[in-house]
């Protein structure tokens, strides 16, 4: 527990992110008791602030939830129509025909949203409720009493470059719970630490990870399908990296576009942002965009590990929820709908112990229903396709993969038994002198763009008189290791320019650009020195980003 000291608010939970698994939980807790105190505290600078996803909505989780979503407004409206798969070339495409994939792979009677607003619209049905949500409040630390979990230290303001107390410094407060709910997202900082310190991994596969790009462009009306949906691999990642696009076909003639790169790539010169600036000039997307204007951009990991890479997700005094978890059903693209079935499968858990006196005691009861109910069912009929990616390559994961969703899906079995992933992501990476330098064409202004002028339309915004919020462990790594052994890839990885490596009369130096932080959490996941540790800057910072 921090020395400093502060005021403390008891509440029956504390629920640490306003996401759809949060505000899931949230809501199912006041549904079950409403008498229950419940408080859920968001970093961004309003609920949707920080949330990007696609995203098709599965709408499982949601019916679930509030069966009657439609009738109070949801602002879920935009039903798919059309759904494509192609496999792109240079200059060309091949679509895949829909017949031969499973079932569970189509897209009707799912729906395209932002998740941002649906995040945004669940706020207000859990205040209707009685919930407690505090915006703009960074969960800095955990509140410990021995090795139990008991509450979250949130609102710290004012420190100084040097991390020392300002004159406006307010120490924040520690909320303290029954139960801490983490939902905070892929890579979360507070995630991070009860993994490591509970060494919830041990006995799985290591957590997988891929960075996400998405631009919101508003396209001319003679070029827009609405409710169509478009998924593509191949170019222009090629060998050098597993990955894939999406284009969603949204309300207002606009066009969510996204493309996701696998952190596990080799070559350190690979450029992902660039890759998804490139992938704009295929004719297949370039003739869409044309004439059109993009309005956002922003950037997430995203988890990939599925199945065999779910740490033990319950702890002395709490839970990891949604993407903390790595729910994402990767070859599906989504992971809205598990992130909002763990909430509820968590809520009901800690009502219940809550009810039953046993506060505190681990939640033995949400560990069994994620792994055995709906939400490990989804993954583990998917749970080879991404290490079959990793392995052997675009043409015969497509083909192997597709065969063993096919056997899982209909006799629930696979013939590859669970393949393992192998090494985490930062440990891929390659040494520079096997590789070489890849070219990239100059954004053209139109259609592609430099990554500070994108960086503008996420429309971030950090205190910058405040410490660094990303931290690095030793700060000699980057210049002596990283440079030399890998042309220091943060240059590169990192999606909105923070990291550099200035030229200086002492020779080169390594500059941390904060202000342009997107929290997408590469650098946590990618490092190869794994030298980097991303943590909260204060609340409210970050990207502000309108309809994700």
């Amino acid at each position: 527990m921090s020395e400093i000291e502060r005021e403390s608010m008891e509440y029956d939970v504390v629920i640490v992110g306003g996401g759809p698994a949060g505000l899931s939980a949230a809501i199912r807790l006041k549904q079950i008791d409403p008498e229950l105190n419940v408080v859920l505290l968001e970093k961004g600078s309003e609920v949707g602030a920080h949330i990007l996803s696609g995203a098709v909505l599965d709408p499982v989780g949601l019916d679930a939830l509030i069966p009657d979503w439609k009738d109070k407004g949801a602002p879920i409206s935009t039903e798919v129509k059309e759904d494509n798969f192609f496999v792109l070339g240079p200059a060309g495409s091949l679509r895949l025909p829909n017949w031969p994939m499973p079932r569970f792979m189509s897209n009707h009677g799912k729906y395209i949203v932002s998740m941002g607003n649906v995040c945004r619209w669940l706020a207000t049905q859990a205040e209707e409720l009685g919930v407690e949500i505090f915006p703009g409040m960074s969960c800095s630390e955990l509140v410990w009493e021995g090795e139990r979990v008991v509450g979250v230290v949130a609102g710290e303001f004012g420190r100084e470059a040097d991390g020392t107390p300002g004159p406006g410094y307010e120490p924040g407060m520690e909320l303290r719970g029954k139960y801490v709910l983490l939902a905070e997202g892929a890579r979360g900082s507070l995630s991070k630490v009860v993994i490591e310190k509970f060494d919830l991994s041990k006995g799985h596969e290591p957590q997988k990870f891929g960075l996400g790009m998405k631009e919101i462009w508003e396209i001319d009306p003679a070029k827009h399908k609405l409710g169509a949906v478009t998924h593509t691999m191949g170019w222009p990642l090629g060998g050098n990296a597993g990955g894939g696009s999406f284009l969603y076909h949204a309300e207002n003639n606009q066009i969510f576009i996204g493309f996701v790169v696998h952190l596990n790539y080799k070559n350190p010169y690979l450029f992902p942002y660039q890759e998804f600036q490139r992938f704009k000039s295929h004719p297949l997307v370039k003739d869409l965009l044309e004439g059109g204007k993009r309005v956002a951009y922003g950037a997430r990991a995203i988890t990939e590990g599925g199945y065999q890479s779910i740490p033990k997700v319950v702890f002395p005094g709490g839970a990891l929820l949604g993407c903390s978890a790595g729910l994402v059903n990767v070859p599906r693209i989504k992971g809205n709908h598990n992130a909002m079935l763990s909430g509820i499968a968590a809520a009901n858990a800690a009502a219940e112990a809550i009810k039953a006196g046993r506060e505190g005691d681990e939640l033995s009861a949400y560990e069994t229903e994620l792994r055995n109910g709906p939400v490990g069912q989804d993954l583990k009929k998917v749970r080879n396709v991404k290490p079959m990616w990793s392995k052997w390559g675009l043409v015969a994961s497509t083909v192997l993969g597709g065969l063993d969703m096919w056997t899982n899906d209909l006799f629930g079995f696979s013939f590859f038994g669970t393949l393992s992933h192998g090494k985490n992501d930062a440990l891929a990476t390659g040494h520079a002198k096997d590789y070489k330098p890849i070219d990239y064409p100059k954004p053209d202004g139109k259609i592609s763009f430099d990554r500070l002028t994108n960086v503008a339309f996420s429309f971030t915004n950090h205190e910058e008189s405040q410490p660094c919020h990303l931290r690095l462990k030793d700060p000699s790594v980057p210049v002596r290791v990283n440079l030399p052994e890998f042309a220091e890839p943060a240059q590169r990885y990192c999606p909105a320019g923070v990291y550099e490596v200035l030229e200086g009369e002492d020779g080169p130096r390594f500059q941390i650009n904060f202000q342009n932080c997107v929290h997408c959490k590469t650098c946590d996941i990618k490092d190869p020195s794994q030298n980097i540790t991303w943590t909260t800057p204060q609340g409210g910072d970050g990207p502000n980003y309108p309809n994700m």
